[in-house]
């Protein structure tokens, strides 16, 4: 078996394509609550040219700007809670790092198949639950402290390994498990992504695994973008913004998918 290691990554990817899968990205941050990482991934294989791994530590990187940005503009709503933040921070850095760690060992082979089946396993469970719009908030014992720091846990694993923020964890299990709000939940998710994301990114700088140059152009358009998802997310009731993130996430495991074939066919 290779090393899957990857060497220093170029700087050849054009900037224009940079900033358009940045754009879209920061679109849906702030319109879902989650770090676009989980649709900037498969555009930055398909349209930037990048393997999975290297399109995994890129993106991980692109959405710590996107993810600061994003939790300002629902912080200036009112719309996190703090302290579920902060548990699920606790298990997310831990969890990124233990991604991180496995992502350097994984084939691109693995890894690939890996994270379409992630992706489409997102799609199917976001069709099948649809939740109402509600203000619900969190109510606070020691077991949903417990159950906080380990959901952060999962979403900071699932962060590290396949380059996604973990909102589209994060989101439907504090409205579905923890009964809280949609739009709190979104910006609870982006705060608490952060710190998960930053710890994940750290791991991959020291494998030599990301592209810095092109996760800052991602994360910088993303950030434009993301005040244009924020407004969308308050005019798009659940059930159709379940329906549109569960259509895109198809369509990106497909393309995935088909790129996948093809380069096996060519090998």
């Amino acid at each position: 078996m290779s090393n899957p290691v990857t060497e220093p990554v170029s700087a050849r990817e054009s900037w224009w394509i940079l900033a358009i899968v940045g754009v879209i990205g920061g679109v849906l941050s702030g319109a879902f609550g989650v770090g676009g990482g989980i649709l900037i991934v498969p555009l930055l294989v398909t349209l930037a040219g990048m393997d999975q791994r290297r399109a995994s530590a890129t993106s991980l990187a692109a959405i710590v700007p996107t993810a600061i940005v994003g939790s300002i503009t629902y912080l200036a709503a009112g719309r996190i809670d703090y302290v579920a933040a902060i548990l699920l921070a606790v298990g997310g850095v831990a969890g990124s790092w233990a991604g991180t760690r496995l992502l350097k060992k994984l084939p691109l082979g693995w890894l690939r198949w890996l994270f379409i089946g992630f992706v489409l396993l997102i799609a199917v469970r976001m069709l099948i639950l649809l939740p109402p719009r509600t203000e619900g908030s969190l109510d606070y014992s020691v077991w949903a402290g417990v159950g906080l720091v380990f959901l952060g846990l999962l979403i900071g694993f699932a962060s590290g390994l396949f380059g996604i923020g973990g909102g589209v964890i994060a989101v439907p299990a504090l409205m579905t498990i923890f009964g809280m709000g949609d739009l709190t939940a979104k910006g609870t998710s982006l705060l608490m992504l952060i710190p998960t994301s930053i710890t994940g990114t750290v791991q991959n700088v020291r494998g030599r695994l990301v592209d810095l140059r092109a996760g800052l152009i991602v994360g910088v358009a993303a950030t434009a973008a993301s005040f244009a998802g924020v407004w969308l997310a308050f005019l798009m009731s659940p059930a159709v913004s379940s329906y549109l993130f569960a259509a895109l996430l198809v369509v990106a495991a497909v393309q995935l998918a088909l790129k996948a074939l093809r380069d096996r066919r060519k090998a």
